[in-house]
């Protein structure tokens, strides 16, 4: 979709009265209007973004309201107004729900949010407003809808939030686009109508913010073989091909073995098939200027897990295809960098991409392995196997924050059902090291989704994670987990955060350490979509976006 910003000071009933009255606006105040234009190819995206000055376009066929209640419309929305009041007296059901009203020789599709006010509401309200708003837009034939979002909210961030709903309601799967290009497309323009100018001047953070989560959303929800680790490497590839943003694709089975010893564990089973052989992606955005802060994200890219010789069975397999949702948002932050271009500030990706396989050379429990940081690890579950593909690139990247400006390591992967049974499928897991604790990195993360509305919970790494992970023999260092599911298992999406830490070597750079590097964890095995009933969400690449990069775009 593109978007088309309007600004006004109210909103006439009448297209000609209202592009004259902007006319005025122009002409008096001087006023700007942004047309702001993404598109993407069928295959792979490649969003552009095109600033037009102009002032209204006529070509949208249906207005979308969002509204507390029809009480809290604006008088100035006119005719819109008065066929939502005049539907509402033959239909006591428009107070909940999207519904498509008649309005002189237009439609309105009129989305309430219901009440805001109460103790558990939150910025949510307005942005499932106006993602239904937009699928009902869809349904009722109409593909070039403006978007009116509250005048008032309780929330200071309602416009993004609405903005960023109304998107995902448009999304189309990557392999649909690619399929059917004819149905690429669920909305051909999307309408912002904007207020003020704050609102203006947000608009291409929320452009890049959807350019990012559309990528996110293609890498993690594309099935095993359209998104197998090559097809993924090659997709990251062709998306920042000229662009500021550095890739490295490692392919190579013998390096791999030999600098990255507990990923190729994980590989050793696929790579015979050459379609399915993994691949470790890095990443690398410099920003013009002294960087202020460097940022080393690790995603999780399991592009199937079967669950090795410890198979997942009696239909437990079922949607593993998304557990590469982690990699998915580290390529999905890299085109918000690549859209933005942010200054001061760097950021280096490692994407583990790897197909956890069943076969004659998979991997098996007893095992044990020398981590690239010199670590002896006890494999008990081939099924923790996200933990065991990002380690390495994590002590890799541990390695360069030792000689980069004021470093923040984190991990994002859709690593345990633990997460899903302690906080829901509906928010994202986060939780700090020592040095990220001590200036409450996961607490400024979490505020910064809290106001966007891509929500985490905060849990805490605690000594026992750490006892949980110790040798329980004296030939291994660490073991990699238990053998039980860890929705069955005390504190089972803590402890995997703490073998990270100590398979990667980062416990020798805690709070006690001369040189100190935080560490932010992120589980998002259920923020990131349930399958089948959730597309992919491209959580928690909005709030990434909305702490790191809002004030630098």
């Amino acid at each position: 979709p593109s978007f088309f910003a309007v600004a006004s000071s109210s909103f006439p009933s009448n297209l000609k009265t209202f592009q004259s009255h902007l006319d005025q606006i122009l002409h008096t105040n001087g006023c700007k209007f942004s047309h702001l234009q993404l598109t993407a190819l069928h295959s792979i995206l490649t969003p552009d973004l095109t600033v037009v000055l102009t002032c209204f376009c006529p070509s949208y066929n249906v207005n979308v309201a969002i509204a507390i209640s029809i009480d809290d419309l604006d008088d100035s929305l006119g005719q819109v107004k008065d066929a939502i009041l005049a539907q509402s007296k033959i239909d006591a059901a428009i107070s909940s729900g999207a519904h498509v009203i008649g309005c002189a020789n237009t439609a309105v599709v009129y989305s309430p949010t219901g009440p805001v006010n109460r103790d558990y509401d939150d910025v949510r309200r307005v942005a499932d407003a106006a993602k239904a708003a937009i699928v009902r837009a869809y349904k009722a034939g109409r593909r070039r809808p403006l978007l009116i979002l509250p005048k008032k909210s309780p929330f200071p961030h309602s416009f993004e939030a609405g903005v960023l709903g109304a998107l995902s309601g448009a999304y189309v799967p990557l392999e649909l686009r690619e399929a059917r290009p004819a149905q690429a497309r669920l909305i051909d323009e999307l309408g912002v109508f904007f207020r003020n100018q704050q609102e203006e001047s947000i608009v291409p953070f929320l452009a890049a913010v959807e350019s990012g989560r559309l990528i996110s959303r293609d890498i993690g929800g594309s099935d095993p073989e359209r998104m197998a680790p090559p097809n993924a490497a090659c997709y990251v590839q062709e998306a920042f091909k000229d662009t500021p943003i550095k890739v490295n694709v490692i392919s190579d089975v013998d390096t791999i073995e030999k600098e990255y010893p507990l990923f190729a564990a994980v590989n050793r089973c696929s790579k015979t098939v050459s379609r399915h052989n993994g691949r470790i992606v890095f990443l690398e955005y410099n920003g013009e200027g002294t960087p202020e802060e460097t940022l080393l994200l690790v995603g999780k890219g399991v592009t199937m897990d079967t669950g090795g010789a410890d198979l997942k069975v009696n239909g437990v397999m079922r949607g593993m295809h998304r557990d590469k949702c982690g990699a998915a948002t580290v390529a999905g932050f890299f085109q918000v960098l690549s859209r933005l271009r942010p200054k001061n500030i760097k950021v280096i990706g490692g994407m583990a991409l790897v197909r956890n396989s069943i076969g004659t050379d998979c991997y098996v429990c007893d095992e044990i392995i020398t981590s690239r940081a010199g670590v002896r690890v006890r494999v008990v579950n081939t099924d923790a196997e996200g933990r065991m593909a990002m380690s390495d690139v994590l002590c890799r990247m541990k390695e360069l924050a030792q000689k980069e400006v004021n470093p923040h390591v984190m991990t994002i992967a859709t690593l345990t059902g633990h997460a899903v049974i302690a906080v829901g499928g509906s928010y994202s897991c986060v939780l700090d090291n020592g040095p990220a604790g001590k200036v409450r990195s996961a607490h400024r993360l979490q505020q910064a989704g809290d106001e966007i509305g891509d929500f985490l919970e905060i849990s805490t790494l605690r000594r026992e994670d750490y006892d949980f992970v110790g040798p329980e023999t004296v030939y291994e260092d660490v073991r990699q987990c238990n053998e039980l599911p860890s929705s069955r298992t005390p504190r089972g999406h803590q402890f995997p955060a703490a073998f990270m830490i100590r398979a990667s070597g980062l416990d020798k750079f805690g709070i006690d350490a001369e040189n100190p590097i935080r560490y932010t964890h992120l589980d998002i095995a259920g923020s990131s979509g349930l399958y089948p009933h959730v597309n992919p969400t491209g959580a928690p690449l909005p709030s990434l976006a909305q702490r790191y990069l809002r004030d630098k775009s």
